[in-house]
């Protein structure tokens, strides 16, 4: 009976020991810590952090996707701390990445021109852009695109209502030779407007909606993107410098992963998302609102299947048109030299294998 005591407590100690060695680091078992997933959700600990500076303007078109990723926690699901710096236009942010102080930009079409010249690349597609405007006041004698010919017109130089600009007056047979072309930024142009200092604008939200706010039915339209979408489409994208694509391609689809989700979030919660970006801005939320149509919001769903069909590539393509036929590109240049699709693509297959699209 003693030897059966003696051996029954040998075999709990040996179990204990056993079970005890297996809990202590430096053992040749495996551990049960789990590796997480590529597409597994809160899998954040699989990539490395970064930290990302954007560049972004105070509007609905630029800022509603970023916002959203960081609202969402999009951003934080693939480890990428990202710093928001607000610019009043596309070339500002240009310049700002190629003195290295901002890494990736966020730019409407305007601003297009400069990457097919070469200071930086196109790795995400955010929206189609319908915010710009040429805005007349009546009380200035402006009434229809013709009245422009020798009136006092405020714009930001290189925007997109810059473009918009141009086929106002191409429409009505002018040019800006025709004009008294005023430099300001969008704060300014609002101003201006408001004061009675220019007799014209062409702007984008929401400084379109203060000035419309403002002077009421002394505003006239004199032209939108809406006019010409027959003939070109007008794509807002991110973008980065080409060093920083080199160094840092990975950055760059985990980034683009997550704003395919907020884009998704952003279609079907536009109302919402107009109020996390007057928070951001710190903007009345009923201006905001009212610019909520002031862009084709696109899914991830739908530049999944663009991509696949070229419709992606057809958007730059005719983008590009437009800035030839205005002069402010002298010649056509391939679209992949400056738009990455290798990584929208990729970002693509990943967003895919999270949402299951």
């Amino acid at each position: 009976m003693n030897r059966m005591k003696k051996f029954i407590s040998f075999l709990i100690v040996l179990c204990f020991s056993i079970s005890l060695a297996a809990c202590l680091p430096g053992t040749d078992e495996p551990t049960l810590t789990p590796t997480p997933s590529p597409n597994a959700t809160g899998g954040a600990q699989q990539y490395k952090p970064a930290t990302v500076r954007v560049a972004y303007m105070p509007n609905m078109g630029s800022a509603s996707a970023l916002v959203t990723a960081l609202r969402k926690g999009y951003f934080d699901e693939v480890n990428l701390d990202v710093k928001l710096t607000q610019f009043q236009g596309g070339p500002a942010e240009i310049a700002a990445m190629a003195s290295g102080d901002i890494d990736i930009s966020q730019i409407g079409h305007g601003a297009h021109a400069l990457a097919i010249e070469g200071q930086a690349k196109v790795f995400h597609i955010d929206c189609l852009s319908v915010a710009d405007e040429v805005l007349g006041n009546k009380d200035k004698g402006v009434t229809s695109a013709a009245d422009l010919k020798g009136k006092t017109v405020a714009a930001t130089a290189g925007t997109s209502a810059e473009i918009i600009l141009n086929l106002v007056l191409n429409k009505a047979g002018l040019t800006q030779n025709d004009i008294n072309l005023v430099e300001m930024d969008a704060n300014g142009i609002v101003s201006a407007m408001v004061s009675g200092n220019v007799d014209a604008c062409a702007t984008w939200d929401p400084s379109t909606v203060l000035i419309k706010n403002n002077l009421k039915d002394k505003i006239v339209v004199l032209g939108t993107n809406k006019d010409f979408l027959n003939e070109v489409t007008f794509p807002s994208s991110f973008i980065t410098t080409e060093k920083y694509a080199d160094e840092n391609r990975d950055v760059l689809v985990r980034f683009s992963q997550a704003i395919l989700k907020a884009q998704d979030y952003r279609k079907a919660n536009i109302e919402e998302v107009c109020g996390w970006v007057a928070e951001e801005i710190e903007a009345d939320k009923e201006t905001i609102l009212q610019g909520k149509d002031s862009g084709e919001w696109l899914t991830g769903e739908f530049i999944s299947e663009a991509l696949a069909d070229g419709i992606i590539e057809d958007y730059y393509s005719g983008q590009q048109s437009v800035f030839i036929q205005s002069g402010r590109i002298p010649n056509q240049v391939p679209v992949n030299n400056y738009v990455m699709f290798d990584i929208m693509e990729d970002a693509v297959e990943a967003y895919k294998g999270n949402t299951g699209k």
